[in-house]
């Protein structure tokens, strides 16, 4: 018996790639040295990993694995060709630019579109087709030189790539008259250079991630699958191949799977544990086919139960044999924070909640005790086996868990408490009167920039540095230079800057029972951007307010309206490490009686507009449309509940980012928010096609400019966008600000863009009062 795994988070133990990359797009250190820094958390990487039979390569990216495989097969946007031939980019800088924009003097191009990986918080960037796309490879191929790296360091690796198949799927067509995955036979030819100088240099083995199987059954897909892992077994039969699909079962797709000539299939037990019985009782299943158990948690922080991951490991070895078996995480562990051991005496998680947690490496360690275990003839005798068991009890029955009160209020929840006191019609009437709003209001999303002297006093706060007041003082003076700065630009309604929030889940977390945090529990959400997700180990209340002192204070200073800001539970939910012995919804209800909490209590403080953001909505949705509606109904409901406690002329606004409405366009309809504000900046808003097909009700604004971008947008470019909006929305119904929050974006390039898109906006409403005129 075999372990492995096939991806470990990129991010360096202390960051060192954020901050690398950071310093590489400020000029302060040159490519070579971000190339270096680059190798050596790779070579880190791989030693974390030595205890393993087989350790990944090609699982680190200075941004985003596809966007590294759009670079490597050149299928680039026809608009960075012709930035490339004008600015002459050197590698490095027109890769960034794919995921970041670019602009100068002289050129100006929008950045590729982003949306989230399966129901994760990871964002990828989306392959752009058209269809006469070529695929070609001119340039040293990345896997196959990180595959070389590893070895002269000293690591035999197994390289990891994502599939064609999911490649394509993952895109979008720019051109019509075709399907992306019409390109197939075209892109295979280039997977097979890959393969080719793979085994030239000694490979014997590849992982294919092929994730789009864990979707709905596609007879296309099928197809694919089929030509793609049948051409590579005729035409490398020296290389074995596994196949790996995660965060759900195989489902209608497992016939065609287990008909493929491949040496490894992997399976996410985490997620799915009942496919092992179809696999191992299906008459398609061959004596052949090794199986790669995906049993520890890739996307969680608990520390796997031995008791029940031996039950299942015994049952398949009574079946196959031990050496047809890989013990494996259910997925990349790039989802996973690095390492429980960076937590020192210092670390903010609960004392009695550490030994219940598994991070990277110890999820690592966890899969060679178990192979240890395995080995032995009295398992459950084993120390190893006896002190996992000691600390999965411990949980279980610990105080701090469960809350009576709590779940008594839950249980007691009714109907009436999801639900407005009036229709949105009536209640816009009233918040007409109440906000005297002009058309085309302008916003945004909520957080302003957050400069290094907002982090560094925040840091001498928490290190005991400087006293509360002094810390309250500064964020004061913070929040007044930000309401006098939106003032001055005349936005009409403002926000407070968020100044004294670190990360949008875990500030709140951080003042909900329940909760617990990390000091280095980082993960990627994509390229430089990094959160420390909460984790709920328990029951969730709230005992005091949470965010009423700031926005009070904020809205004390104007007779503007100023947003109330806050996170909805369901993003709440998403975005933490969630308990896993009670249903996600539970303890989803148990967030939303929180937040509903605090709405109430900032309307009592003279807030008028409080905005509910939920950009984790659509990402909590199952892969599988059968189990869809059981979802939305329960996240519905929880956004209703935290919503409806309010009077009918308290505004309320929601936001989501880069999804895909369509399909739950309905269920978005259904949360009765009074104004959604979503992401349209680089997907050319093709999402706002969605609520105009649909004719939503309510007030929308999508964003007119790409905040995860440096570039400034000009009053032209926001106006012509204006105007397409119009056409798809009416007017009266139009909100305009940034497609998100402004958090990591300078304050030079903020007051530019909020001031163009300000500008654009009052030139919109003269040119459009006239036409009605």
């Amino acid at each position: 018996m075999k372990t492995r795994n096939f991806g470990f988070p990129r991010i360096g133990a202390k960051r060192e790639l954020k901050k690398a990359l950071e310093q590489f797009w400020a000029k302060e250190i040159d490519a070579a040295k971000l190339i270096e820094i680059g190798k050596d958390i790779r070579k880190k990487n791989w030693e974390a990993q030595s205890i393993l039979d087989d350790i990944p390569s090609n699982d680190f990216s200075f941004y985003d694995q596809i966007l590294d495989l759009i670079y490597t097969f050149d299928c680039l946007p026809k608009r960075f060709r012709q930035l490339q031939q004008k600015e002459n980019l050197n590698d490095l800088e027109l890769y960034f630019a794919l995921a970041r924009g670019f602009q100068n003097e002289t050129s100006d191009v929008k950045a590729m579109e982003m949306t989230k990986w399966f129901d994760t918080n990871y964002h990828f960037i989306v392959p752009e087709f058209y269809k006469n796309t070529q695929f070609s490879i001119s340039k040293p191929i990345k896997i196959v030189e990180e595959y070389k790296e590893a070895k002269v360091s000293g690591f035999e690796t197994l390289p990891t790539i994502i599939g064609p198949v999911t490649f394509l799927w993952l895109g979008k067509e720019i051109d019509k008259g075709f399907h992306r995955l019409d390109l197939l036979d075209d892109l295979l030819a280039s997977y097979s250079v890959i393969l080719d100088q793979l085994l030239e240099h000694g490979a014997s083995k590849i992982q294919f991630d092929e994730p789009c199987l864990a979707l709905d059954e596609n007879p296309l897909i099928q197809e694919c699958i089929k030509k793609v892992y049948q051409h590579f077994a005729k035409e490398f039969p020296q290389l074995d191949i596994t196949l790996g699909n995660y965060f759900d079962c195989y489902g209608g797709n497992l016939t065609t799977v287990l008909q493929l000539p491949i040496h490894t299939l992997h399976l996410d037990l985490v997620r799915c544990g009942e496919q092992i019985n179809d696999i191992l009782n299906h008459e398609l299943f061959n004596e052949n086919l090794h199986l790669s158990l995906g049993i520890i948690d890739g996307r969680n922080v608990w520390k796997n139960d031995f008791r029940k991951s031996l039950e299942v490991i015994k049952k398949v070895e009574a079946s196959i044999g031990s050496d047809r078996i890989l013990l494996s995480p259910s997925c990349s562990l790039l989802h996973s924070p690095i390492d429980i051991n960076l937590e020192d005496e210092q670390s903010k998680i609960h004392p009695e909640v550490k030994p219940w947690l598994s991070f990277a490496q110890q999820k690592i360690e966890e899969l060679e005790q178990l192979k240890v275990l395995v080995a032995e003839k009295e398992p459950y005798q084993h120390p190893l086996y006896v002190s996992n068991q000691i600390d999965i009890q411990s949980r279980i029955t610990s105080e701090l868990v469960n809350n009576l009160k709590v779940q008594e209020r839950v249980k007691n929840l009714s109907a009436k408490e999801s639900q407005r006191a009036s229709d949105f019609k009536s209640r816009k009437v009233q918040q007409a009167v109440a906000l005297q709003l002009p058309l085309l209001p302008t916003t945004s999303i909520g957080s302003l920039p957050q400069t290094k002297e907002v982090r560094k006093n925040r840091s001498l706060f928490k290190r005991g540095k400087i006293t509360h007041e002094q810390y309250s003082d500064f964020i004061k003076n913070e929040i007044k230079d930000a309401i006098r700065f939106q003032e001055s630009i005349d936005v009409d309604v403002l926000v407070h800057g968020e100044f004294e929030r670190n990360d949008m889940v875990e500030f709140f977390g951080e003042q909900l029972d329940g909760f617990t945090f990390t000091s280095h529990g980082w993960v990627q959400s994509f390229g430089s951007r990094y959160v420390k997700p909460p984790i709920i180990y328990g029951d969730v209340h709230r005992s005091e307010a949470m965010t009423v002192k700031e926005s009070a204070y904020a809205q004390s200073l104007t007779e503007r309206p100023v947003k109330g800001m806050l996170t909805g539970p369901v993003t709440i939910l998403q975005w933490s490490f969630v308990r896993d012995d009670q249903p996600r919804h539970k303890t989803c209800k148990q967030i939303s009686l929180a937040i509903r909490d605090e709405v109430i209590d900032l309307e009592k403080a003279g807030l008028k507009v409080i905005q509910i953001d939920e950009p984790a909505f659509r990402e909590g949705l199952p892969l599988r449309k059968g189990e869809w509606q059981s979802y939305l109904d329960w996240a519905v409901d929880s956004f209703k509940i935290s919503s409806s406690g309010v009077k009918d002329g308290t505004q309320i606004h929601t936001h989501m980012c880069y999804s895909k409405f369509n399909d739950i366009i309905k269920s978005i309809a259904a949360m009765d928010a009074d104004v959604i504000t979503i992401e349209c900046s680089r997907s050319q808003l093709h999402l706002l096609n969605a609520f105009s097909n649909f004719k939503y009700p309510n007030e929308i604004g999508p964003g007119i400019y790409d905040i995860h971008s440096p570039n400034v947008p000009s009053v032209y470019d926001m106006l012509d966008f204006i105007n397409k909006a119009k056409i798809k929305i009416p007017l009266e119904q139009l909100w305009v600000n940034p497609d998100c929050g402004l958090k990591t974006r300078g304050w030079t390039e903020t007051k530019a863009s909020l001031e163009a898109m300000v500008n654009a906006t009052k030139k919109a409403r003269e040119l459009f009062t006239e036409k009605v005129s």
